[in-house]
């Protein structure tokens, strides 16, 4: 099984890392979701600051996705998640998951999206034109986490 977790500043291509997980010929569906920097503050957001816990941030994320191997049969997983200073648009994360069957891909990839979310130490400064502030956690992040755990 092919596993991939970085935590970068450079951007990704999600054509390259796709490619790279179809190849298994085990390998039924490929389920990719990138997340993109929006402008959440109605019109006054320039960009994300994202910092993290280097060494912790992989071994957070790398724990995610043993996690959802245990849950679903899997043939490969990639997490890509970017830092430092990112402009609106500009791609944030990717979570890709290669299985057998569709249902297992989705459910994994949903699984890891969640958990990165409130699991894996990032944190976030949104830049406005008013100024720059942190962004706290959301509780509807914790809920769609917390929905998994009733899953087990």
């Amino acid at each position: 099984m092919s596993i991939s977790v970085r935590v970068q500043q450079e951007d990704f291509d999600l054509a390259t890392e796709y490619q790279r997980l179809a190849q298994n010929k085990q390998c039924g569906a490929v389920v990719t979701f990138t997340g993109l920097v929006r402008d959440s503050v109605e019109g006054g957001l320039r960009g994300l600051e994202l910092e993290h816990y280097q060494g912790m941030t992989e071994k957070a994320l790398a724990s995610i996705v043993e996690e959802a191997q245990k849950r679903w049969d899997l043939h490969g997983v990639t997490v890509i998640h970017r830092v430092g200073y990112l402009a609106l648009n500009e791609q944030i994360v990717m979570v890709a998951v290669a299985s057998g069957h569709r249902q297992a891909a989705f459910s994994a990839a949903s699984f890891i999206m969640d958990y990165l979310k409130t699991q894996a130490p990032f944190w976030k400064k949104e830049h406005t034109e008013e100024g720059e502030h942190w962004v706290e956690a959301k509780q509807s992040d914790q809920q769609a986490a917390e929905q998994w755990s009733q899953q087990q």
